[in-house]
């Protein structure tokens, strides 16, 4: 896992849903964040059952937070040559069907994937102001088919970061379907 305090890995992708954070153009950097009190980075994809246990809730976490100053940006690295559900062109319709409110970025080439240290959807980096990592963990406790998700933790580590600038509460690790890599990319 990525430790704790570790700066953010800066990113340029294509985003499937360019009008979803009110900025123009179809690509999107970390700079554009800069102004942000904390920036969310969710590595997810459409097909995963956990990234879809917890989609409402990152949508409706997203539209709590943003009014806050909180980014949240979603990222997909799956390989859609083998998981065609994951294609740029699905994650525009994914993007579109549940209203995201926060952009869905394509790692095409899987290395922002690399960067991050993400291994499964849904994989959650918090980072502060500073873009210095202070939360990797779920979005909550649940489980599909174990109950609604309520994005506890995520909630709770996000209200400690605005309130006091650190989360000191306990990090689970997240859990859900491994990352999709391409062939070219598997570690041996």
């Amino acid at each position: 896992m990525t430790e704790l305090g570790t700066k953010a890995p800066a990113f340029r992708l294509r985003t499937a849903n360019p009008q979803a954070d009110g900025l123009e153009g179809d690509y999107r950097s970390i700079d554009d964040y800069k102004d942000a009190r904390a920036l969310v980075v969710v590595f997810t994809c459409n097909h995963c059952p956990y990234a879809r246990h917890v989609e409402r809730t990152l949508i409706e976490l997203a539209r709590e937070f943003q009014p806050r100053g909180v980014a949240f940006v979603a990222i997909c690295s799956n390989d859609a040559e083998s998981y065609p559900e994951d294609s740029f062109e699905n994650m525009a319709k994914r993007a579109k069907e549940m209203h995201y409110p926060f952009p869905y970025l394509h790692d095409e080439s899987q290395e922002v994937a690399r960067a991050y240290g993400a291994v499964c959807t849904p994989d959650l980096f918090v980072y502060n102001a500073d873009r210095v990592l202070v939360y990797r963990g779920r979005v909550d406790e649940t489980r599909p088919g174990m109950g609604e998700s309520d994005g506890k933790d995520l909630r709770h580590a996000l209200e400690e970061l605005l309130e006091t600038g650190k989360v000191s509460t306990e990090q689970y690790p997240s859990m859900g379907c491994n990352i999709k890599w391409k062939e070219s990319q598997q570690v041996a």
